[in-house]
Parts: structure tokens; sequence; C-alpha cells
């Protein structure tokens, strides 16, 4: 999820506009887009509209447009971005560097009251944003086109199809549904082609562990490339650097299939060589990383690995798969 520059808006205006007069800088904030089928639950309103069109599911829409959607994978990442918003404002109420959250939606607006009534059900107490945006009022487009020019640093979505486009234009990610967890705001990364580039991951693939191990070695000193989710790791950094370790709203983690002994040097000086600080760091060896997740219970996992996702939510985490194939 890269940072992007802000040289156009699409027609109409603004992507999504400010709430109100106290909305975060997007020239300063971290800008997180979130599609309506992230941040809640509309796997059977999609099912019927690729069913029975469009018609069918705007009218499903509309009939049900006083009735809120079950909270999705992203729900409760959003809420703790916005508790990480609320703490930093008490420390300093001047502050622009905050979570910046868009709700995008393929909705058109007619059939998008329900997106905004739920949005609203669930904002009492900025829990999470007031508002909706609907770039597009179809569906089957594509509304990743107006992600760089509003600085998106992180793209959630549940559509694949998003993902790869999102991708494509430097931005990024996805989820995959569960439960949440309470704040403060936790967010765990894989290693290699996720937080570092996948440099590694392909000599393993060639070599051979035995391989990737020596690579390492010969490459100790010199720090990895960067993966996918940098930016957005480094913006989240600077934010958790604001408070003490003690009383920081933001944890972050690092949980990686390499091995501490033969493979986790290089990964520790990478992160010191960015000045990164990572809370904590799991080196598996291989080993399954549901079990650790189950006892981190963050709020999103990012994870280029299907098992690993299938693993993770086995044991009820959100997780975001960061796709190397598209």
């Amino acid at each position: 999820m890269p940072p992007a520059p802000n040289p156009t808006t699409p027609v109409g205006g603004d992507l999504c506009p400010p709430a109100h007069p106290t909305s975060p800088d997007p020239s300063e904030a971290l800008v997180i887009a979130v599609t309506t089928r992230a941040i809640f639950n509309l796997e059977e309103e999609h099912k019927l509209y690729l069913d029975k069109g469009k018609e069918e599911y705007t009218r499903h829409q509309k009939s049900n447009q006083d009735k809120p959607l079950q909270p999705g994978t992203a729900f409760a990442f959003i809420q703790a971005a916005q508790y990480v918003n609320k703490k930093i404002l008490e420390s300093n109420p001047a502050e622009k560097d905050l979570f910046d959250i868009l709700v995008l939606s393929n909705n058109s607006p007619e059939s998008g009251v329900r997106i905004i009534n739920s949005t609203k059900h669930y904002g009492k107490g900025d829990s999470i944003p007031r508002g909706a945006c609907f770039p597009t009022g179809r569906l089957d487009e594509d509304s990743t086109q107006y992600l760089k020019s509003h600085g998106v640093k992180l793209f959630l979505s549940a559509d694949r199809t998003d993902v790869c486009n999102a991708l494509r234009r430097g931005t990024f990610s996805p989820p995959s549904h569960v439960q949440a967890p309470s704040t403060p705001l936790r967010v765990v990364f894989d290693g290699d082609a996720v937080l570092f580039s996948d440099e590694t991951d392909q000599v393993f693939r060639e070599q051979g562990l035995e391989g990737a191990v020596q690579y390492e070695r010969a490459m100790e000193a010199v720090p990895m490339g960067e993966g996918p989710l940098k930016a957005f790791a480094m913006h989240l950094g600077k934010m958790r650097k604001k408070f003490s370790q003690e009383k920081s709203p933001i944890r972050t983690y690092l949980v990686t299939a390499r091995s501490g002994r033969d493979m986790g040097i290089r990964a520790i000086k990478t992160l010191r060589e960015w000045g990164l600080a990572i809370d904590e760091a799991f080196f598996m060896d291989g080993a399954p990383k549901g079990p650790i997740l189950a006892q981190i219970q963050p709020h999103i996992f990012f994870d280029d690995g299907l098992h690993n996702i299938q693993g993770a939510q086995n044991v009820g985490v959100p997780s975001a798969w960061v796709p190397s194939c598209c």
C-alpha cells in the first residue's frame, strides 16, 4: 500500500468529502479506503447481485434500507483506527497525522441508502466513519481508479479483482472474516513479500531452503527491499512514536516463517535500517502461525500465503491476503 500523490479529482468533486471541519487532512493523514463488503457483511447481497442482477439487488437493498448490516472483516480494524485518532487528539487537539477512513462503495446512491444508514447506526461516538462514497454506481465497475488521487496508502477489499487492480495502481490490500478484539489497535505483518520484498522467497522457490539460508547469510549486511506494506507500516510507526511504548494505542508485530537462527538477523537489521520499531517479532521456522495469532488477537493480519490466511481464519483472526500473483 504505497503512498500516492494527489493530482486529480473524479468528475463531480471529491471522492469522499470531509464529514465535518475536524476531519483529518488527507495530505498528512494515513488514508485508508475500505469497501463496503469489507467493513460490512454483504456476502448474501453480493450473491443476490450475481445470481439475479442489479434490479433485484437494488430492490432488496431499498426494502431493507433501515435494517443495519452486520459487521464485516475490516470493521474492528476501522474501529480501532478511530480509537487511535481519539487518543492522538486527546494528546494534541491540533494533530493532523491521523487515520483518514474512506468507505468506498460501487452501489448507486439510490441503493446505497442502506450503507449510509449502517454507518450511521454504528457511527455513534465516531466508532466508524459517518459517510460512504459512491464514485461509480455500478458493482461491476473498477472504483480503484480513484485511490491514488486521494493518497490512499491501504486499500481493504473483499474482491480479488479490486485488490489486483489496486496493486497495479500502486495501492494495496484485502480481508477475510471474523470477530474483533478490543483496543489498542493490533496489526500483524508477515515478512517476505509483505513487509519486505519477495527476493528471498524467489531464491527459496529456485534453490530450496538451503539455498535461501545461504543467500541470507551472504546478504546479512544488506537491507532487504521494501514490500507492498512497508509504507503503511512506516506511517503506523510514525504515529506510534507520538506515545511512550507503555501508553501507545498501537501495537505492531512481525510473525514470519523465517527461522530466528538462520534468517532472523537480516530481518531485524532491515527494520533497524528503516527506523521501524516493531513491538514483538516471532520467527516461526515454518511452524503454523495460527496459535501465536490466537494469542495476539490482532485486528488484522497481513500475509501473502493462503495457507497462513486459512490458519488465521481457523482461530478467528481477521486476515488480509497480500497477493503476489496478480
